[in-house]
């Protein structure tokens, strides 16, 4: 007779894999929800890119400093618009 747990032949065998299969999954999705959660609050903040322009915006600015008549704006605006 040997000393130690006797599991009438089983082992440890499918429990043990299952287990062992389930933490993984558990922890590579934990990580993926932490990954996922850190990057939507980089993209959230602001700070980090700039907010694109619009056209209207750009055509506002071209007429700012002067690159554009208030005719050619006025036209190009409608035009945007339309």
């Amino acid at each position: 007779m040997m000393w130690g747990w006797d599991t009438g032949g089983a082992g440890w065998g499918i429990g043990f894999a299952v287990m062992h299969l389930l933490w993984w999954l558990v922890l590579v999705g934990a990580g993926a929800l932490l990954l996922r959660w850190i990057l939507r609050d980089t993209g959230s903040r602001g700070g980090d890119q700039p907010r694109r322009a619009s056209a209207e915006d750009v055509l506002r600015e071209r007429f700012a400093r002067g690159e554009i008549d208030q005719r050619e704006y006025e036209e190009r605006l409608r035009v945007l618009r339309s």
